[in-house]
């Protein structure tokens, strides 16, 4: 039978309000959330590209339909269909293979790719990419070793600003002069 050791109780000392001084918190390791640059890429930085907050099709996963969402997605497996996370980045890993449309707000491509990119802020094909189709982005990024065959369309940044055409219209008769009467006490 075991015996607790009596040197082991806790006194009531120690819970009224006396509290040991925190430890020395450890510094956590800086992120590596991606940059905005279009630095070339290694396998390591593509890997590091993923987050906690990034969904992932992993290799040996097919998808087949539409992926519609606001989450960043890893593709390192294969895709068929359309992808469409407009605000959102979408990586293709070096395994990744899709035959989709892809739209979103960041776009990058390490493995390979038969269908339209359509990014918001900026497309990028890393150096073992393999791209067929069209491609239309403000900012475009094409590092060496990558294969690409089809247009490039650079767009303009579009910022969110309301245009005339969408500002709704004012009825001018509805306006009517308001009188305000400011009373000095």
């Amino acid at each position: 039978m075991w015996n607790k050791p009596t040197g082991a109780k806790p006194s009531s000392q120690d819970f009224n309000g006396a509290v040991p001084p925190p430890s020395k918190p450890q510094e956590m390791p800086k992120s590596s959330a991606p940059s905005s640059s279009f630095a070339p890429s290694t396998p390591q930085s593509m890997a590091e590209t993923v987050t906690a907050h990034m969904s992932k099709i992993s290799s040996g996963l097919k998808i087949q339909g539409e992926i519609t969402g606001s989450s960043d997605l890893y593709i390192d497996g294969e895709a068929q269909g359309k992808i469409r996370l407009t605000g959102s980045r979408i990586t293709v890993g070096p395994n990744g293979r899709v035959q989709a449309d892809i739209e979103a707000r960041e776009i990058v491509v390490e493995g390979s790719v038969q269908g339209n990119l359509k990014a918001g802020e900026r497309v990028r094909l890393g150096g073992s990419s393999r791209v067929q189709g069209m491609m239309m982005a403000p900012r475009i990024g094409i590092d060496d070793g990558a294969r690409y065959r089809g247009k490039v369309e650079v767009t303009r940044v579009e910022m969110a600003r309301p245009t005339p055409a969408s500002e709704p219209a004012i009825d001018a008769e509805a306006l009517k002069p308001v009188s305000v009467n400011s009373d000095d006490e």
